[in-house]
């Protein structure tokens, strides 16, 4: 579990292909202090942009990461390459803050930026999500965008828009975003059951 508050901005280094070329082994460059304070074992989980990832191997400024065929088709990690840049959060542990909301790394789609505003002293950012997605995103709930959790402002139809401010831009992807890029949209998990429970009411 994590909390879409962006800890470190990490670079991809490698992209080796893997399992046939299907599946992806990443290597990504970040800080040594988001590795070390406390030290992250092998095995533990990181969101990678969003992306809930095993860490397989370690470096001092580094960690690499294994993506499935499965993954790499449902999440924009298909298009990363070297110098890609990463939102990287370690694992919620039990007693941390929780900043955001409850995140559980599982992609629900990929949107696509519409447009970014200037609005007073932020930035209005619009998204556009798949059919299947849209009814999940509600004005004033909880949204993933590539890790970052975001209140959503307002929706129409299979957009919605969220304000950033400077200092998100500054420490996350969102200062590389424009429109027409592609990224990771986790919806809140409540919307997520609700939606199943509704199904068996029927």
């Amino acid at each position: 579990m994590f909390t879409g508050i962006v800890t470190d901005l990490g670079t991809v280094r490698e992209v080796q292909p893997i399992g046939g070329g299907q599946d992806h082994r990443l290597i990504i460059g970040t800080s040594p202090a988001f590795l070390a304070n406390p030290p992250v074992a092998l095995g533990a989980s990181i969101a990678c942009s969003g992306v809930c990832l095993t860490a397989v191997e370690l470096g001092a400024d580094w960690f690499a990461v294994e993506a499935s065929a499965e993954t790499l088709s449902k999440t924009t990690l298909g298009g990363w390459q070297a110098g890609t840049r990463v939102n990287l959060e370690r694992s919620l542990k039990m007693g941390d803050e929780l900043g955001g909301h409850l995140v559980a790394g599982h992609v629900d789609g990929t949107g696509e930026v519409v447009s970014a505003t200037p609005e007073n002293g932020s930035v209005r950012w619009r998204f556009r999500v798949p059919q299947t997605v849209a009814p999940f995103i509600a004005p004033k709930g909880s949204v993933a965008i590539d890790g970052v959790s975001l209140t959503v402002n307002e929706v129409a139809g299979e957009e919605f828009g969220v304000n950033i401010i400077p200092h998100t831009a500054t420490i996350t992807t969102f200062g590389t975003l424009q429109p027409g890029s592609r990224v990771n949209i986790e919806i809140d998990m409540m919307a997520r059951y609700v939606a199943r429970l509704r199904e068996y009411q029927r």
